[in-house]
């Protein structure tokens, strides 16, 4: 049997990422994964990708978690702590395994966006890993509330009912409760008809303080088309954020309606770009930047991790992306960003 994590001793940070992180296999040639010839390993787990990206831009980051004593275990802590993350809180479980995936260069198709690339497939080994043994007997609230921040997703929900009971108790509104950001993140693979995802994940939305959702995963979920009508659905968030896209994204909060475009990107792999724009706009918020500032932080984030190949961009500079960030909207419409950031103006 696992011991909760201990609270004692735990260094400071500006946020805490709790999930799943997993080992991501992605091809070294492009085709389906029947034909990959060999793998590329590198980070997967929407939350670990959040903690990586803002431990890059110069925040201090926690990733609390479970993994396997197994090498991939190993190799996870290792390749976290090598991206500036704080792994203090994360156990090891000698019962259970690591999670694992492998994926193509293509995004998932949803019912708003049918894939794009003509291969794209993800295939998770994660069932009964030592993330989904994740619960609050053996995850202290002290540890996920020790930033001043906490990210959560959707993806952690659906991993147990542990996982849920979990997820429901840090975002229960309680004294001493940090700001809890929450990514819908829907995964239709990991809730059956039977466990209520749509119902659930509208729930949890709606007890956090800055929401993000996509347009299209709000149409699968819950049937909603359009940013307004997701903030009708959901209305109780301080902040939420409706991801467009190549459109942009828009944010509603205490009446306010602040829409922002997306620059143009020379798109290599459309992967982690949602996890790329939340840190983005989670840096900003930790800096106290407006709101516009926060949206185009997140798109720059997000450019950043679609032209790369794997999961996790190279983010630029602050101060060049504050300066990107602070354009006039006609130099902002222009703006093209390709791999390695370079950038490019009409």
């Amino acid at each position: 049997m696992s011991t909760p994590i201990p609270t004692a001793g735990l260094p400071d940070v500006d946020v805490v990422c709790l999930g799943e992180a997993m080992v991501a296999f992605r091809p070294t040639a492009p085709g389906p994964l029947a034909a990959a010839p060999s793998f590329e390993r590198g980070i997967g787990g929407a939350e670990a990708n959040v903690a990586c990206a803002l431990a890059r831009y110069g925040h201090r980051t926690r990733w609390a978690g479970r993994v396997g004593t197994d090498g991939f275990g190993t190799y996870l802590l290792e390749a976290l702590a090598a991206h500036g993350v704080d792994t203090s809180a994360v156990r090891r479980d000698p019962a259970r395994t690591t999670g694992l995936y492998f994926r193509t260069a293509g995004e998932r198709a949803t019912a708003a966006a049918p894939a794009r690339e003509p291969y794209a497939e993800v295939a998770y080994y994660r069932s009964g890993s030592a993330a989904s043994a994740m619960s609050p007997e053996n995850v202290a609230r002290e540890v996920a509330w020790s930033g001043r921040v906490l990210h959560l997703t959707g993806i952690t929900a659906a991993l147990s009912a542990g996982c849920l009971a979990l997820t429901r108790a840090l975002t229960a509104r309680a004294p001493g409760r940090p700001l809890v950001s929450f990514d819908v993140n829907f995964r239709a693979p990991l809730w059956p008809a039977a466990a209520g995802g749509p119902q659930t994940l509208a729930a949890l939305a709606r007890g956090c303080d800055v929401v993000f959702v996509g347009e299209d995963e709000a149409q699968d979920l819950w049937g909603v088309t359009g940013a307004d009508a997701v903030r009708a659905l959901l209305p109780e968030p301080p902040l939420l954020v409706v991801k467009r896209g190549a459109a942009g994204a828009t944010a509603y909060t205490d009446g306010t309606v602040v829409a922002v475009p997306a620059p143009a990107v020379d798109v290599v792999a459309p992967v982690g770009a949602g996890d790329a724009f939340a840190a983005g706009f989670l840096s900003a918020t930790l800096r106290g930047l407006p709101l516009t500032a926060r949206l185009r932080h997140g798109h720059l984030m997000a450019a950043s991790a679609l032209t790369a190949a794997g999961d996790l961009g190279e983010p630029p500079a602050r101060a060049r992306a504050d300066a990107l960030a602070g354009l006039d909207p006609g130099a902002w419409g222009r703006l093209r960003l390709g791999p390695g950031w370079e950038e490019h103006t009409a």
